[in-house]
């Protein structure tokens, strides 16, 4: 009689796994291709700046605006309109963005 794991003509292509059932069921690999491909990120091109990277530099160019009028409230959207326009506008001089 031959072992548990292995086919008929003796030889075993893949080990079998117990799967939560108890059955036992032979390990199944994915076919090559689009569907079993997993998402990739995308390559960034040269010259253009991460999202998180745009937003980042706004967020910090916006506190120094808030540090320079002494952290007061009430200003702090002028603070981010006025310091994306910034970034944006040093981004688009330098091909970047």
């Amino acid at each position: 009689m031959p072992p548990r794991n292995s086919t008929a003509s003796g030889k075993s292509s893949k080990p079998a796994v117990k799967t939560p059932t108890g059955k036992r069921t032979k390990t199944e690999t994915r076919a090559a291709g689009p569907a079993a491909a997993k998402s990739r990120p995308k390559a960034k091109q040269p010259g253009l700046l991460a999202l998180e990277d745009r937003l980042r530099f706004i967020a910090e160019a916006a506190y120094f605006k808030a540090e320079q009028r002494g952290f007061s409230e009430g200003n702090e959207l002028e603070d981010w309109i006025e310091a994306e326009a910034e970034i944006d506008a040093l981004l688009d001089s330098r091909g970047a963005g």
